[in-house]
């Protein structure tokens, strides 16, 4: 039992608690100065249009792909010489956006202007049919105006993230949202519901467990039709940590005889396969090696550290020789990220900060450099990382732009975040 609770306390304990490691093909050595203008009619609200100012104006700071100016300016959506210049602002190019609204939609048309030449360089129609939903609909437009730049891809700014948030003692939420937590919607409540993980990259779907029936639980649920599917139960502890590649094989953390190991759960023939099998700590299992080996978190040589073993083969290796205490992996291509717990720190809490490292050298970069960084997971490309941020009883979602080496932290208002999720991508770890 003891190694149950132990075991536990590293999965959740996320809720107490010039760099040639990522390259960027393309850099941007001097940032384009931008300005947002708000070209709506008066009619739409303006609270609504300057909330959606600072949507645009923070996607755009967070690409790290360009220089904003801060102040909020509006002007026609024609715009004239002054308006389409800016030139005691200078800008380098104008976005400039209208947005028109009923009572479920949202809508905006947008202008990218070089702001040297007056000239209008790319222009766009959108619309999302829940108006609730607008901070995607900013999101998308800055994700088209960066590629028109040339930039690296922000696509990433597009993904739903899936999280699990704590309300009160031994009750949990799991809600979803963008990445800046404006959009929230409330999907699993009543219990203590943890650990989501989606089941597909379309994100129409995803696994959880609840702890409140007799046994721990994992469901799958369908965003479609808001229908749920128990997928399996077990004594102890149960935590779905990864999907392979197809979507049709589960990384289990289970504990049926008192302490965890990892297994592979087969969706469609419901096959178990106990990996791991040592007397310990074996928890947080990710897919590497395109799904022939895992990672995972155990504390065989004393410490909780990274370890790697084959589906079918159980020698393993050491993967990281750097700090103590790791309790969260996350893996891309030939790359890792993990929380390292480095003692306390003089305020009598647990300093845990996050590391990078890539499998096929030697380097080790530090991510953050102090307080409670924990649960960091790769987006869909190897420079965006989200990772949870603790601090007394709040916590935050942190965004980590590594080429930019900068960091973007938006806390959440109501409840404190237990783990999250945020994408489904091709890794091959090796």
């Amino acid at each position: 039992m003891i190694k149950k609770i132990v075991a536990f306390f590293f999965l959740t304990i996320f809720a107490y608690a010039s760099d040639a490691t990522v390259e960027i093909v393309k850099k941007i050595d001097v940032l384009p100065k931008i300005a947002v203008q708000d070209a709506s009619p008066k009619n739409v609200d303006l609270e609504f249009r300057k909330s959606f100012f600072k949507l645009i104006a923070g996607d755009l700071r967070v690409s790290s792909h360009f220089n904003v100016l801060d102040e909020y300016l509006q002007s026609s959506y024609e715009g004239g010489p002054l308006e389409n210049f800016l030139s005691d602002k200078k800008v380098d190019m104008i976005l400039r956006f209208s947005l028109g609204q009923d009572f479920n939609t949202a809508s905006a048309n947008v202008k990218l202007i070089n702001a040297k030449t007056g000239a209008t360089t790319f222009e766009k129609s959108y619309s999302i049919s829940d108006k609730k939903r607008n901070p995607f609909l900013a999101h998308k437009i800055v994700v088209d105006t960066n590629d028109q730049v040339g930039a690296p891809s922000v696509k990433w700014m597009e993904q739903s993230v899936l999280f699990a948030r704590y309300t009160e003692a031994k009750k949990s939420e799991i809600v979803i949202s963008d990445y800046t937590l404006s959009y929230q919607k409330l999907i699993v409540s009543g219990g203590l519901n943890v650990f989501p993980k989606w089941a597909n990259t379309d994100q129409s779907a995803f696994f959880y467990t609840s702890y409140n029936g007799a046994e721990p639980t994992i469901f799958r649920y369908d965003l479609k039709d808001g229908s749920r599917k128990s997928i399996i139960s077990s004594s102890g502890m149960l935590v779905c940590s990864d999907i392979s590649k197809d979507g049709n094989k589960l990384l289990l953390t289970m504990a049926p005889k008192d302490h965890p190991d990892i297994y592979l759960f087969d969706l469609q023939s419901r096959k178990i396969t106990k990996i791991t099998d040592y007397s310990g700590i074996n928890v947080n299992g990710n897919f590497i090696d395109n799904d022939k080996r895992i990672a995972f978190v155990s504390d065989r040589l004393g410490n909780p550290d990274i370890f790697a073993q084959g589906i079918y083969d159980k020698s393993f290796e050491k993967l990281v020789y750097h700090g103590k205490n790791k309790n969260s992996i996350s893996t891309y291509d030939n790359y890792i990220v993990y929380s390292s717990r480095e003692g306390d720190s003089e305020f009598g809490r647990n300093t845990f900060n996050l590391y990078l490292i890539s499998t096929k050298t030697d380097y080790l970069r530090q991510l953050t450099a102090s307080g409670e960084n924990l649960y960091p997971r790769f987006s869909q490309d190897p420079d965006t990382i989200m990772f949870i941020k603790q601090f007394g009883n709040q916590s935050a979602l942190g965004i980590i732009r590594l080429n930019a080496n900068k960091t973007y932290q938006f806390p959440l208002k109501i409840g404190k975040l237990q783990s999250i999720d945020w994408c489904i991508f091709k890794k091959n770890v090796v």
